[in-house]
């Protein structure tokens, strides 16, 4: 049986969490396979509002079997408050979250040197969510990481130490003004990992593979966004992990051929969270009024989101990346009051029109040129079927699929799982 994908095609906060939500009734198994507690995943269903940021978003539903995959890193401490607070709303996660035993861990001492590097940089800094994910990751390729499956074996704290004494002579290094208690830290993290290893730990590729044999139906649920990947996002304003569909492959040991369904969701405009290049970017009325009515405020930061116009030229190449089958598009609620609409259909690069995306899209660089939409005043958010939907809207969609030469088939007219249109 093949997997199918999941994945955010701008720079994340796209609504991967409701749809996963929404979806999750189709799907056996959900499986998470890169990123950490550097995203934020929000579900609302029954007036309630729901954040997770390691956890896969079918935990709140009883008969999927939820999968935290090896190319995850995992902060016991953030990990522990997720399960606190699923506790708290009475979800029996023990019968239904497994961990793979490759998942690296994130130590106090990461995020400590995630801190001294960011706070070095000074202007320069790239607007890390200072959560420990670089370090970790950067350890993951070094050969030095501490793996969830180290916690089952005799000698881990050894591990441990060795580990963390390295990083403190690292941050050190970096004479950066950063205060910290490491005992404090350490009491909080071994705590944390008492209450991970009472999970169940699997060898996942083995269990993933076994799934698809016996014909269970898996989604695999992506982090981030395509344009903060690290090889094809906008370098080096990324994240610290592979967020495009290659990355399920290395992050749940799924082979290539076996991808199935390949989801994109995009918003009906644009957002970015810290620095970076946004060619599409609005500083007037419009790109407040965006950010007011979307509440665009990161679900893990709670940084306040910039807010821009849909660039098509940013999507498409997301979608050809990524090679996307099918494609859902998020806040169109949002967009409603506009009076007219604007998409980036190419850009003015070194004096030539070019409707690719460059090496490099910094404003120096960069000129987005826009096609015009007329807009729709109706309030969508009640709305429950395409036949409701405006002709403006209708139109703006229409637009979009020939463009892209994909179908939108969801469009979200709200963050509960109700406001849910499917085309």
């Amino acid at each position: 049986m093949a997997v199918d994908l999941l994945l955010g095609l701008q720079w994340g906060d796209e609504g991967k969490g409701k749809i996963v939500d929404v979806l999750t009734s189709k799907y056996n198994i959900i499986a998470r396979f890169q990123g950490g507690p550097n995203a934020g995943h929000t579900l609302v269903f029954n007036g309630k509002k729901h954040v997770l940021h390691t956890i896969p978003s079918g935990i709140f539903h009883e008969e999927a079997t939820n999968l935290v995959g090896n190319g995850v890193v995992i902060d016991p401490v953030i990990f522990k408050k997720e399960l606190d607070k699923l506790e708290e709303q009475g979800v029996d996660y023990r019968k239904s979250l497994l961990i793979s035993r490759k998942a690296h861990i994130i130590l106090p001492t990461h995020r400590l040197l995630d801190a001294a590097s960011e706070a070095s940089k000074g202007k320069a800094k790239i607007g890390s969510t200072l959560k420990g994910i670089g370090p970790t990751y950067m350890d993951k390729t070094g050969r030095n990481g501490l793996r969830v499956g180290d916690l089952e074996l005799s000698n881990w704290k050894e591990k441990y130490r060795a580990l963390a004494d390295k990083h403190e002579a690292m941050i050190d290094f970096y004479n950066a003004e950063i205060q910290y208690d490491l005992a404090e830290l350490e009491t909080e993290f071994f705590e944390a990992v008492t209450v991970l290893k009472s999970l169940k730990f699997i060898d996942s590729e083995e269990y993933v593979y076994q799934a698809q044999k016996s014909g269970k139906t898996i989604l695999a649920e992506g982090a981030q966004g395509s344009l903060l990947d690290i090889d094809f996002g906008t370098y080096p304003f990324v994240t610290s992990s592979n967020t495009t569909a290659a990355g399920a492959c290395t992050g749940l040991g799924i082979a290539p051929n076996q991808i199935g369904e390949v989801f994109g969701i995009f918003k009906a405009y644009t957002t970015r969270v810290g620095s970076g290049p946004f060619p599409t970017e609005l500083f007037d009325e419009d790109g407040a009024t965006m950010a007011k009515i979307g509440q665009e405020f990161g679900a893990t930061t709670g940084r306040a989101r910039r807010c821009g116009w849909l660039d098509l030229v940013a999507l498409k190449y997301a979608c050809q990346v990524n090679g996307v089958t099918q494609l859902m598009m998020m806040k169109a609620d949002v967009l409603s009051g506009f009076k007219t609409l604007k998409v980036a259909t190419a850009y003015t690069y070194q004096g030539e029109t070019i409707e690719h995306l460059p090496y490099n899209i910094e404003p120096e660089n960069v000129t987005p040129i826009y096609k015009e939409f007329k807009g729709w005043s109706e309030d969508l958010t009640a709305m429950g079927d395409t036949s409701n939907l405006p002709e403006a809207l209708n139109e703006y969609i229409a637009f979009l699929e020939k463009e892209l030469e994909i179908p939108i088939t969801i469009v979200s007219v709200g963050p509960d799982r109700k406001q849910t249109i499917f085309r």
